[in-house]
């Protein structure tokens, strides 16, 4: 059994047994939930208090940030291809999602000064935040990097290479942010597209998603074992499934909620409009 602590005291290693070389690694996914902790409970003790869910989101987001891109699973993903396709899922699906639950824009906007607030409004509104928080462009620039990835011979040289690892993960995870931002309406958006458009992009996103898992599954790239490729196929279709679906719920809850207001705000225009009529014989 080995050792649950390595007491080197050498250069580079801690008595824990983490090196140096991890505690750099892991420096900045701690920066940002301190950064985001700290930002949500100024607010709230400035009498505007911050949901803990979001701020629960945010910490187990970057969590699983980190343990698909230099964490445990990283590491696992380089002699496995079923490791890597579960850090694909984390780093690319789900911690997107959380991360964007957590409405990290609203905080900043809340917690930044008048000018760096306007700054990061501008950025918004420019013609290049329009195309980055676009569902076509988004969904774009997210399933095309799984067929670029997973269609291609790149899927041994990454399993193989792992600073290249890093890299395209952290492409998954920009990616599946832009493309979760651009469908769930939680941060502001000044270009948000209708429901019925990112309806639309998510339910064909989905089926690319599927075709790719399934493209894979029968036929795994030369190099890697083809039980494992199978295998991991078979988590991509299916974790992905389940990640999709919760995108089909939150998208679902938000027509639901904007269709509530209108037919509300249309049942109280009504009998003022039935009274006008009444008292003066013109329909307005």
């Amino acid at each position: 059994m080995p050792p649950i602590a390595t007491h080197v005291h050498g250069h580079g290693h801690a008595v824990t047994g983490v090196s140096l070389a991890d505690a750099v690694l892991a420096a900045p996914f701690v920066i940002a939930v301190v950064l985001y902790a700290c930002a949500a409970l100024t607010k709230s003790r400035g009498g505007r208090p911050w949901p803990w869910l979001r701020i629960g989101a945010w910490t187990a987001g970057v969590a699983l940030v980190w343990l698909g891109v230099v964490g445990p699973l990283a590491a696992a993903a380089h002699g496995d291809v079923v490791a890597h396709m579960g850090a694909h899922l984390l780093v690319g699906m789900v911690a997107p999602l959380l991360l964007v639950l957590a409405a990290p824009v609203t905080l900043a906007l809340r917690s930044f000064s008048i000018e760096p607030a306007r700054r990061v409004s501008a950025v918004l509104r420019s013609p290049v935040g329009r195309l980055l928080t676009h569902p076509v462009f988004a969904a774009v620039l997210n399933v095309g990097g799984l067929a670029v990835l997973y269609l291609s011979p790149m899927l041994q040289t990454v399993h193989e290479n792992p600073l290249l690892h890093v890299l395209v993960m952290m492409h998954f995870l920009v990616a599946g942010f832009l493309y979760t931002a651009s469908l769930v309406a939680v941060d502001p958006n000044p270009h948000r597209s209708g429901i019925a458009l990112r309806a639309v992009v998510l339910v064909l996103s989905l089926a690319a998603h599927s075709i790719i898992a399934k493209l894979l599954y029968a036929h795994p790239p030369a190099g890697l074992p083809v039980d494992e490729v199978q295998e991991g196929a078979q988590l991509m279709f299916y974790g992905g499934d389940l990640v999709d679906l919760t995108l089909l719920v939150l998208l679902g809850a938000e027509w639901y909620r904007v269709t509530g207001r209108r037919l509300a705000r249309s049942r109280v225009s009504s009998p003022r409009q039935a009274a006008t009529v009444g008292a003066t014989g013109v329909r307005p």
